[in-house]
């Protein structure tokens, strides 16, 4: 186990990063307990990592006992572990953003330290893609939990165990698991063919407009799951592309009291306000309008 802490630059609230629900949990907040879990295939290379992550005071330095497996680097694991809860940015910069813009600015205090939080990789959020589309979330979940405990990596973390999806060299290997049809798994095995080209540095340097492109030649991955994989997986903090969620539109025209959901070309016009932290803004904006919809 190697204990180490990542510096929270401006607010950040690890609880409110537990409970955003992420990755194969979107959307369904998960309970914390003072401990966020996170277990992964770690990127551009070889083995697994599994990391605790606790925050002894309000928006100060996360604690991180992580481990290691099958050759895994820890300062490849200890960067993935800071872009998947966003700590790889300056959250001072994004709260002047909101400055700069009264709605943005109330939604940063009322959700305050909130930071997107992203799927693993954009290898994991791509098989996600696919083994959830046309399909309720929670059979996804299922699924992906049951190739996770067959192929992946167990890890202890503070008293649970938490499994590690299978890195691309398993997935390969596929035949057929129950719960993924014919197609289904044909397009998995496409994913971790393709794993190398699914690494988070290549697509962020090839930048969001060409990766979004780039990911649409993957079977099964068409313009929303394509989106999904660039903005909440690689993690670009200012991107905009041409496709937005029908449920970031209704929300943006609910919290800046327009009388319909704007188009696309105007979301693209209004969210030029929030550079350099299009992202962010956008993904606060979902969640936001989500939470005051249940009430939470």
């Amino acid at each position: 186990m190697h204990l180490t802490e990542l510096t929270a630059r401006g607010a950040f609230s690890l609880e409110a990063a537990a409970t955003f629900g992420f990755g194969p949990n979107q959307g369904r907040p998960s309970r914390f307990d003072g401990t966020m879990r996170l277990a992964f295939a770690v990127d551009g290379g070889s083995g697994y990592a599994g990391a605790a992550l606790t925050q002894p005071e309000p928006d100060g330095p996360v604690a991180v006992e992580l481990q290691i497996a099958g050759g895994a680097e820890i300062g490849v694991a200890l960067a993935q572990v800071a872009r998947v809860v966003s700590l790889d940015h300056d959250g001072e910069e994004f709260a002047r953003v909101g400055d700069c813009d009264p709605v943005l600015g109330a939604l940063q205090a009322r959700h305050h330290g909130q930071r997107p939080v992203l799927f693993y990789s954009p290898y994991e959020a791509a098989a996600w893609s696919v083994i959830s589309a046309r399909r309720p979330a929670s059979v996804g979940a299922r699924v992906r939990a049951a190739l996770s405990e067959q192929f992946g990596q167990p890890f202890e973390l503070a008293g649970e165990t938490v499994y590690a999806f299978p890195r691309p060299g398993a997935v390969i290997e596929l035949d057929s698991f129950a719960g993924l049809d014919v197609t289904k798994v044909r397009r998995l095995r496409g994913v971790a063919e393709a794993a190398a080209q699914l690494d988070a540095g290549r697509l962020q340097a090839l930048g969001p407009e060409r990766s979004f492109e780039q990911l649409q030649q993957l079977e099964g991955i068409g313009p929303f799951y394509a989106g999904l994989i660039v903005l909440r997986a690689t993690g670009f903090a200012d991107a905009v592309l041409p496709t937005a969620e029908p449920k970031v539109l209704r929300n943006t025209a609910e919290l800046y009291g327009l009388p319909q959901p704007p188009t696309l070309e105007r979301f693209i016009e209004l969210a030029d306000r929030w550079r350099p932290f299009r992202t962010w803004a956008t993904v606060l904006i979902r969640l936001a309008g989500d939470r005051a919809r249940r009430g939470t």
